[in-house]
C-alpha cells in the first residue's frame, strides 16, 4: 500500500470533532504546537499517542499517521472498543485486554495506560507503527 503523508496531529485531526485541539489553536498548516499544549487531562487519546510516540523514540511526523490509521481501523480509538468474538479490547485492541494490566491498573478505561502498552507491544513485535500498518494491510490484522 502507499504510505500515508506525514501529518501533524492537527492535519490528521482534520474533519473529526475535536473542540479541545481547535480551542488550543491547532492548525492545518503544520504547526501542532499550541495542539500539544493542551493540558494532559484534556488531551485526546490521539494527542496523548502523539506525545508518547517522541518518548519511545520514534518521529511523531513519520510514525503518526500509520498509528492512526492502524488504531482508527482497530478500535476508532474508542477506550471501550470490544471484539466480543476475540476478546479484543480497548484502542490497541489488546487480546485479552487484561494483558494491558501490565500498563496499570486503570487498563480499562484509560486511554493513556493503553496508549503506552500498545506501543510496547507494537514496538516488541514490529518495531515500528509503520511496520505494524504494513502487517496490518497485508494480513488484516496487526
Amino acid at each position: 500500500g502507499a504510505a500515508p503523508a506525514a501529518t501533524s496531529p492537527a492535519a490528521a485531526l482534520a474533519g473529526f470533532s475535536q473542540p479541545a485541539a481547535s480551542q488550543a489553536g491547532a492548525s492545518l498548516d503544520g504547526s501542532a504546537r499550541p495542539f500539544l499544549q493542551a493540558s494532559s487531562r484534556h488531551r485526546t487519546p490521539r494527542q496523548k499517542a502523539w506525545r508518547m510516540l517522541r518518548r519511545k523514540g520514534w518521529s511523531p511526523d513519520y510514525q503518526f499517521p500509520y498509528l492512526d490509521k492502524l488504531w482508527e481501523r482497530e478500535s476508532g480509538w474508542n477506550v471501550h472498543a470490544e471484539n466480543p468474538y476475540s476478546g479484543a479490547y480497548g484502542i490497541p485492541q489488546a487480546v485479552p485486554g487484561s494483558k494491558m494490566a501490565s500498563a496499570g491498573p486503570n487498563w480499562q478505561t484509560w486511554a493513556g495506560t493503553q496508549i503506552r502498552w500498545g506501543l510496547g507491544y507494537i514496538r516488541g513485535r514490529y518495531n515500528s507503527p509503520r511496520r505494524a500498518w504494513l502487517h496490518e494491510e497485508a494480513d488484516g490484522w496487526y
